[in-house]
């Protein structure tokens, strides 16, 4: 056990522990602490408790200080110099030709390094970019090739729902989406309604699964032979929310299928979902492997 402060260093980032070095350090302060990228100043997520051993990544760094009005200048500061760096990388981009698309930069607190982050549908050779962007900015420059989901939470906006981008949001961690989970989950395979603004999966299809899950576990899928009151059928359309099913009983095979509740049924033999080679060709581009 040891007592740690959690800290963060981008809206919806990852939280990492540090030993709070004696200060008492209140959620949202920021704090100036020592990275493998240098001195940085992040903000506090989770203030002073105890976490066990197993959940530290050890060693622990302690916190070099809360952050004072000197540093507070110098995030701004950093701020003003990031705008500049982005707009002169832009203009040396589009001058060299390559084909890459800048999509934001950051200074180190310190000042010491400029990290400049940009999508490419393929390898980009920017050996002389870097030289070029050195010879201005007079630092060490750093270029990071980062994917769609990535960029769609560095730049923020409206997610399908309305709401903001959940990766912009709360989510610290990509988890892999697969087009089974949509399949799973009754939504129409169809790329505009279960891709996000990233044009990959929508990420609340990952976070929805186990609920699905459960659902599944308890109401009779597609083609599944199931018993009724009204005798044996088969399931040609369910609900997993409501829990409503549709049957086509085997004593009426022309009448239209008759509605049950699944706890008003029981289940023979079920079926299972799965999606063919033609769906995963199909749709292959927005799954996120």
């Amino acid at each position: 056990m040891a007592e740690v402060i959690g800290v963060k260093f981008k809206e919806a980032g990852k939280v990492y522990f540090f030993d709070p070095a004696g200060y008492k350090i209140q959620k949202d302060m920021l704090v100036i602490v020592e990275t493998v990228r240098g001195i940085e100043c992040g903000v506090c997520a989770t203030p002073n408790t105890v976490a066990p051993d197993e959940e530290i990544v050890k060693p622990l760094k302690r916190i070099i200080r809360p952050a004072n009005e000197e540093d507070l200048k110098t995030l701004a500061e950093n701020k003003e110099k990031e705008k500049r760096a982005y707009a002169i990388a832009k203009e040396k981009i589009e001058q060299s030709g390559l084909n890459m698309s800048l999509v934001d930069v950051e200074y180190t607190f310190d000042g010491s390094k400029v990290l400049f982050f940009y999508t490419a549908p393929e390898r980009v050779d920017f050996r002389e970019l870097v030289k070029s962007l050195a010879s201005v900015f007079k630092v060490r420059i750093e270029l990071r090739q980062i994917g769609v989901r990535d960029e769609a939470r560095m730049l923020g906006g409206l997610g399908p729902c309305g709401r903001p981008l959940c990766c912009r949001e709360f989510l610290h961690e990509f988890q892999p989406v697969s087009i089974k989970m949509a399949k799973e989950q009754g939504l129409s395979l169809n790329t505009a309604k279960i891709s996000g603004t990233c044009g990959r999966l929508m990420c609340c299809l990952k976070y929805e699964q186990e609920s699905y899950d459960y659902l599944l576990k308890h109401t009779p899928t597609i083609g599944a032979i199931v018993e009724t009151g009204d005798g044996r059928g088969e399931v040609v359309d369910n609900n997993l929310l409501t829990g409503m099913l549709k049957i086509k009983l085997d004593r009426h095979p022309d009448a239209a299928p008759t509605s049950f509740h699944r706890r008003d049924v029981r289940i023979i033999k079920d079926a299972q979902i799965k999606v063919n080679k033609a769906e995963l060709e199909a749709l292959k581009e927005i799954e996120d492997n």
